[in-house]
């Protein structure tokens, strides 16, 4: 080749089909014999195994009468679920986002309140349905302002070096405290037989909690206006979804085995459709 000039490439051969083409030989792989795919399962296992320990722990609750005796059963199921917790953070172990907030009022809160509202007994309630309002309303404002204030004058004594903590913040803070956990009370309050009203009365304690950074006079009769269409449509939803259940219920004398079912839906669609 003489100097100066470049070397062609030679054109590739042409394709014939005829000729056999040759392809590496793919690995055989054997058939296993036993596999694991943990997290395919991981969170409904972990909340199955959650729900089966909180089960047992309250079968042992009621079979060891002496614990519940000196500790609320409530408190001690708080007590397991720190524990737990502390384990699970001790080894390092990152828990599967399944308890958020959506899981707990869309999924785990519904049964408890639905079995609380079904089986509370109507009679007495609407007999003491002044009472029920007079504590859940003027009793629980009576209880946040009493305590907000007095912890504001506590605030003041400055042997507690806490005087930059003002007034709002201890409203809020009595706000939150004032408001009692209704199903905790009624499991504690129905473990130890109180008075049948007492148990309504306390079951209806009504629940605030004021979130505002700042709360002008226009925001307090707005509350009360929220106040006033979260109760009465609420009452509304509820007796809508009563009534649709009960006509439904006249076509299942041949199918009662469906009833329960019925029961649980109208239930359940009406506590999602207050939650819209």
């Amino acid at each position: 080749m003489s100097r100066g000039r470049s070397e062609v490439p030679l054109p590739p051969a042409p394709w014939n089909p005829e000729e056999p083409q040759a392809f590496p030989e793919p690995e055989k792989a054997n058939l296993p014999m036993f596999t694991m795919d943990y997290g395919r399962i991981q969170i409904p296992f972990e909340f199955t195994l959650w729900v089966l320990l909180a089960s047992f722990a309250k079968i042992g609750f009621h079979v060891y009468h002496k614990i519940t005796i000196w500790v609320p059963e409530s408190c001690l199921l708080i007590a397991i679920g720190l524990v737990v917790g502390g384990i699970m953070h001790a080894v390092k172990e990152e828990p599967p986002a399944v308890l958020d907030s959506n899981v707990f009022f869309l999924y785990m809160l519904p049964p408890i309140v639905l079995e609380n509202g079904y089986f509370m007994p109507a009679r007495p309630f609407f007999e003491n349905a002044g009472t029920v309002l007079w504590y859940a309303v003027v009793g629980t404002l009576w209880n946040s302002v009493g305590i907000g204030m007095s912890l504001y004058a506590v605030c003041q004594v400055e042997a507690f070096g806490v005087q930059d903590i003002n007034l709002q913040e201890n409203l809020l803070f009595a706000a939150i405290i004032s408001a009692v956990d209704p199903v905790a009370v009624v499991s504690v309050f129905e473990d130890i037989g109180v008075n049948e009203q007492l148990f309504i009365v306390l079951y209806n304690m009504f629940t605030f909690v004021a979130d505002m950074p700042s709360v002008a006079p226009v925001d307090v009769f707005l509350g009360m206006a929220r106040f006033l269409v979260v109760g009465v449509g609420g009452l509304l939803l509820g007796v809508v979804f009563g009534v649709a259940g009960a006509f439904t219920s006249r076509f299942t004398r041949t199918v009662g085995s469906i009833e329960p079912l019925f029961v649980f839906m109208y239930s359940y669609l009406a506590y999602l459709v207050a939650e819209l």
